[in-house]
């Protein structure tokens, strides 16, 4: 395994992509965003940089991309592992995708204090470390689970109900974008995130069938 020198306090997000870019192989990538210190409000107060979870072997079939962790992410250096990851467990099965197939991943990869929404430059100097990702990856789809995500992929105005249902074509690949399983759980069994994020996650495992 290739050893880079992590990203400095206060580096630009120039500075990290490019770190990130030198990654050769995803084990490279995670051992050296692990020391990543870039944002130093989250560097401060994380206990884990949650990288992501990927298949043991071959090409994921989606990538799953929410905003960032939670405490309970935070706790166990694992994406989607609390009561959003258990309902996004569920749906994924119910619509034909296993997990264990798919990656899983966030924009930024550190818990904003209090779970607030990642601020700009924070999600700018992330981004470096999930550009490099999908292209080790090379997933065929991914799925934005909640607005920040969407933006990420999709641009600043976007608005969810606008483009869910469908795919977008971003640099080769198809983007999904959908609720995040919060929402679901915000709104009840029987809200409409619920029944939408199910709705397009079938559709997601279809077209990658």
């Amino acid at each position: 395994m290739a050893v880079l020198r992590p990203p400095r306090l206060d580096a630009t997000a120039d500075e990290v992509a490019g770190i990130a870019a030198a990654a050769p192989d995803w084990a490279t990538l995670a051992t050296t965003a692990r020391s990543c210190v870039a944002c130093p409000e989250l560097a401060a107060v994380r206990q884990h940089v949650v990288v992501g979870d990927v298949p043991l072997s071959g090409r994921p079939l989606v990538a799953l991309v929410g905003e960032a962790p939670g405490a309970t992410e935070d706790e166990t250096g694992r994406p989607f592992v609390g009561r959003s990851g258990a309902l996004l467990d569920l749906l994924l099965t119910e619509a034909g995708l296993d997990r264990a197939q798919c990656a899983v991943l966030n924009v930024v990869k550190c818990r904003p204090p209090g779970n607030r929404t990642p601020k700009a430059p924070e999600v700018a100097r992330c981004s470096g470390w999930l550009h490099r990702q999908l292209e080790l990856l090379d997933p065929p789809a991914i799925v934005a689970l909640g607005l920040s995500a969407a933006k990420f992929f999709l641009g600043p105005r976007t608005v969810l109900g606008a483009v869910r249902g469908r795919p977008h074509s971003i640099d080769g690949r198809d983007v999904w974008a959908t609720y995040h399983p919060s929402a679901a759980i915000r709104f009840g069994p029987n809200g409409a995130p619920r029944a939408a994020l199910l709705a397009d996650l079938t559709d997601v495992a279809r077209s990658v069938r």
